[in-house]
C-alpha cells in the first residue's frame, strides 16, 4: 500500500479517537516525522509512515531520538501497524 494511503488511514483512526492530527509536508527540520497527533491532555505523538518492509532513513532516526530524548513526545513507526521507535 502507498504511504499516502497508509497515512490517510492512520489519520482517520487517530481522529476517530479525538486526537488533533497534523500532517506535515514541508518543515524547517529535514527528516521530521510525517504526522503529529495530539491526544487531549497528553504528550505529542509523532508518526513516521512507511510502506511495509521499508525502514526510516538515518536522519529520520536521528530526529526520532532527538524528539524522544528531548521529552517532546513519543515517536512511532507506522507501516499498517504501529511500533514505538
Amino acid at each position: 500500500m502507498l504511504e499516502s494511503k497508509i497515512q490517510a488511514k492512520l489519520i482517520k483512526e487517530l481522529e476517530a479517537k479525538n486526537y488533533y492530527v497534523i500532517k506535515l509536508s514541508v518543515t524547517n527540520k529535514p527528516g521530521i516525522m510525517d504526522i503529529i497527533a495530539l491526544p487531549k491532555g497528553c504528550n505529542a505523538e509523532f508518526y513516521e509512515v512507511k510502506q511495509k518492509d521499508k525502514k526510516p532513513r538515518p536522519l529520520q532516526l536521528f530526529r526520532a531520538k532527538e524528539i524522544n530524548e528531548g521529552g517532546y513526545g513519543t515517536v512511532y513507526l507506522h507501516d499498517g501497524k504501529t511500533i514505538k521507535i
